[in-house]
């Protein structure tokens, strides 16, 4: 089996790198990407635990972009090991920003009388502390029941305490991921609605190579819907279960939610054709 989308704890997830990785083997996955928001870390500490498990790990991210006001996230793969540090240096920008996001998020949920301080919310959230850090410390305090409530109610888009956070343009997410090597692909697009098809063409041109065909928020006629423009737009498709541990219930790795979620071998070894990176790569460093 194989699983393209996954995080760990230190971005969004409940499983460390190494917790991740022997789920992974006991699962049945061959095949896994960690795709964290914004950080290199949980894959950096599960290369090693990887290696041991003769687990096929790549290197993957997971970023927040902007493009017509709407939030888009955008997925990459298979990195140039050699062209990494930069990227990482400008990861580091996306780090303070949400930070600072961070910062503001807590005094909007105090101001709606909300006990809450930044310092509890970063001891569940570790090195890179986001939203699902905040619905959980609210459903542990007993001010929402669940976490989807607190979502609902405060943090989505149209939530009482949200507030945005400095995003890079997605055309720039793109790019940067296109320097460091990596093949680009959007994340789930189901969650763009009716805007999605319209916004297609223009992320094609900014030079996505890839859609989320196989997602856990995805229904089969959505999988086929993205599987079809795929082919119409010569891109190239990606798919994983979005796995978040206790973050996301109900998600398994690599099967999504119910076995909705079976990516074909096929779509691994197309992108690694593609992939420039994977073919200069040795060994057990491909990535």
């Amino acid at each position: 089996m194989i699983d393209l989308h996954s995080h760990t704890h230190e971005s969004d997830g409940t499983f460390s790198p190494e917790q991740l990785v022997a789920e992974a083997r006991r699962a049945g996955v061959r095949t896994l990407a960690i795709t964290d928001h914004d950080t290199f870390r949980g894959y950096d500490q599960a290369r090693a635990y990887a290696k041991q498990a003769s687990l096929d790990l790549i290197c993957g991210i997971e970023l927040s972009t902007k493009l017509h006001r709407q939030s888009v996230h955008l997925l990459g793969y298979f990195f140039d090991q050699s062209r990494l540090p930069e990227f990482r240096l400008w990861l580091l920008t996306l780090q303070a920003s949400r930070r600072e996001r961070n910062v503001r998020l807590v005094e909007r949920l105090r101001s709606l009388g909300f006990d809450i301080t930044l310092n509890e919310v970063e001891a569940r959230g570790r090195g890179m502390t986001g939203r699902p850090h905040f619905a959980r410390l609210l459903m542990e305090k007993g001010y929402v029941s669940s976490m989807q409530q607190a979502f609902d109610e405060y943090l989505t888009e149209s939530g009482k305490a949200y507030v945005e956070r400095m995003e890079p343009d997605f055309a720039e997410g793109v790019r940067r991921i296109r320097e460091a090597g990596g093949l680009t692909s959007l994340a789930h697009p189901v969650r763009l609605k009716e805007m999605f098809q319209a916004m297609l063409p223009q992320m094609r041109n900014a030079g996505l190579d890839a859609l989320e065909a196989y997602h856990s928020d995805h229904s089969l006629d959505d999988s086929e819907l993205y599987l079809t423009l795929a082919g119409r737009h010569g891109m190239l498709v990606t798919g994983g279960s979005d796995f978040h541990g206790a973050n996301k219930p109900g998600i398994e790795l690599a099967t999504g939610r119910n076995g909705n979620v079976c990516v074909p071998e096929g779509v691994l070894t197309a992108l690694r054709k593609a992939s420039p990176s994977f073919h200069t790569a040795s060994g057990a460093d491909q990535t």
